[in-house]
Parts: C-alpha cells; sequence; structure tokens
C-alpha cells in the first residue's frame, strides 16, 4: 500500500508541476476520484474500494490522524533541498508548499496504518525522490531528452513517435515499460 501511494504522490507532483494536483490515472480534474475501471465520478462506484486517485475513500483502509505537514516541516524540506547545488532548477521548482498540496490530493498518503507506518511511507517517498533529483536539484533526467529510452523489444509498452520516455519530477521513471 505504501508503494502505491508513494506512486500516486509522485505522479501528482510529475504531471502538476508540483503545484495543481489533478487525479492521474483518468486525467480527472482533482475533485473527481479515478474507480478501479479507469473512469472518472464520485459516490462509492468511483470514489470506494479500488480507487486510483482523487479524493479516494475506503472503509477497509484503515487510517491514523498524522499530519504530513508536522512530519515535513519547513526545516526538514531545506535540509534536503540545501544539499543541493545553488545554481539547481530544482530548487525554485521543488517547494514544501508544493508537496503538501500534492499529498493533500491523495488522502491516504502518510495516513495507512500506525503512526510509524506513515512516517516509514513519508521517508520512503523523500529517500526515493532525493535520490533521483540530487537532493531536488534536477526537474528531469541529466540528458534525458537527448536519449532514446525506448526499449523496441519490450512490445506490451510500445513506443510511440515523437514521445520522450526519460525521467521528470521527484521519481523520474524512464524507459517505455516503466512509463506503462
Amino acid at each position: 500500500m505504501a508503494v502505491h501511494n508513494t506512486t500516486m504522490l509522485f505522479l501528482g507532483l510529475l504531471l502538476a508541476g508540483a503545484i495543481a494536483v489533478a487525479a492521474q490515472n483518468c486525467g480527472c480534474s482533482a475533485d473527481l476520484c479515478c474507480s478501479k475501471y479507469g473512469y472518472c465520478g464520485t459516490g462509492d462506484d468511483y470514489c470506494g474500494d479500488g480507487c486510483r486517485s482523487g479524493p479516494c475513500y475506503s472503509s477497509s483502509t484503515p487510517s491514523n490522524d498524522v499530519s504530513v505537514a508536522d512530519i515535513v516541516t519547513q526545516s526538514f524540506f531545506d535540509g534536503i533541498i540545501g544539499q543541493a547545488d545553488g545554481g539547481c532548477a530544482g530548487k525554485s521548482f521543488y517547494t514544501r508548499d508544493a508537496f503538501l498540496t500534492a499529498a493533500g490530493s491523495y488522502p491516504t498518503f502518510g495516513h495507512t496504518g500506525t503512526a510509524d507506518d506513515s512516517k516509514r511511507e513519508i521517508a520512503a517517498f523523500f529517500a526515493h525522490a532525493t535520490h533521483e533529483t540530487g537532493h531536488f536539484c534536477y526537474i528531469e533526467e541529466i540528458d534525458g531528452a537527448s536519449k532514446n529510452y525506448c526499449d523496441e523489444k519490450r512490445t506490451e509498452w510500445p513506443c510511440v513517435a515523437g514521445k520522450g520516455y526519460y525521467g521528470r519530477g521527484p521519481l523520474q521513471l524512464s524507459w517505455n515499460y516503466n512509463y506503462g
């Protein structure tokens, strides 16, 4: 569950430019849920069990009252981004406020299981994002747009002409099959 929530948070940051986050799996607006079948809407059929993104809810998901903002303090965030080189594009792109806005669009992120589970999930996200971006220095993969990250042998996720499959945002997926 933590890996799924971390992935959803990443998509929110990536596609919304870390500012305005919309539900990702269906292309729904932020106020709609993406159902387990990939359709946008509200109510139990969309936001209940199997909901992929948006303001999902589920009676089967244990939750807690952990405050993500209390864990990801400005000091915590500054301690990470402060390790990036001063001339990095990410210094003005990644912000704590943008992270909290994105996290707020995924109500189970940092709120599932025990308080320690929540802290581990948040830590895992930041560990991965810090590694992928060089402490929030890079917005996209170094030389990513100039490389062809298309594996023609991976036919289950064929490449689309003119599309780039290089890493962008805090988790920087590369290759067509990873995008799939």
